[in-house]
């Protein structure tokens, strides 16, 4: 995966698939503890404590489709890769946290990449579920919840065309996320 925003996708649809209705994430930057980190938290069903050990090996996967489960020990390697940690908790019935940090000056940390479109590609596939943002860099805080957008939209669905362009370029344009330029020049 060549950028972050490529395994926050894939541990989203790890939580969706799980049966998660909520996914909150959170993305902070912070340059005075050259700390960046994310953490995925579900509401879903939870791992099982004799499943937890096995999910970061990349042997192991609950998928029946798949002989693989690289996600999660893909991510893992990374942080650690960047002076990180990574750490994953869940209690049965109660839903699971998966966070990794990283180094923020350590040469081999990933860009973001394009975090809108991995939001896009969320809302639009599984539109039922709620999903929360938090974006942090330095004193820059930015919010997005899918629960308050459908509120302002009324009877209009969220995952129409339009509306998830402007989702897309909202969090893109505010979190930096890598087609923001792009998108805003082709509007």
């Amino acid at each position: 995966m060549k950028d972050l925003s490529l395994h926050i996708l894939d541990i989203a649809e790890n939580s969706i698939n799980a049966g998660a209705k909520k996914i909150v994430l959170r993305i902070v930057e912070d340059p005075v503890k050259d700390l960046y980190s994310i953490s995925v938290e579900d509401d879903g069903p939870g791992i099982g404590v004799d499943i937890l050990h096995r999910v970061e090996d990349p042997f192991f996967t609950t998928n029946r489709k798949k002989k693989f489960g690289l996600g999660i020990p893909l991510l893992k390697q990374a942080a650690l890769d960047c002076g990180g940690h990574f750490n994953i908790t869940s209690n049965p019935g109660a839903g699971t946290t998966l966070f990794a940090s990283f180094k923020l000056s350590h040469i081999d940390l990933k860009p973001l990449g394009d975090i809108g479109s991995t939001m896009l590609a969320l809302i639009c596939g599984h539109p039922e579920i709620r999903y929360v943002l938090f974006y942090e860099k330095g004193d820059f805080y930015y919010g997005f919840d899918t629960d308050e957008l459908k509120e302002a939209l009324g009877e209009a669905p969220v995952n129409l065309p339009e509306v998830l362009m402007s989702i897309r370029n909202s969090i893109n344009e505010s979190t930096g996320g890598r087609a923001a330029a792009m998108w805003k020049a082709n509007e």
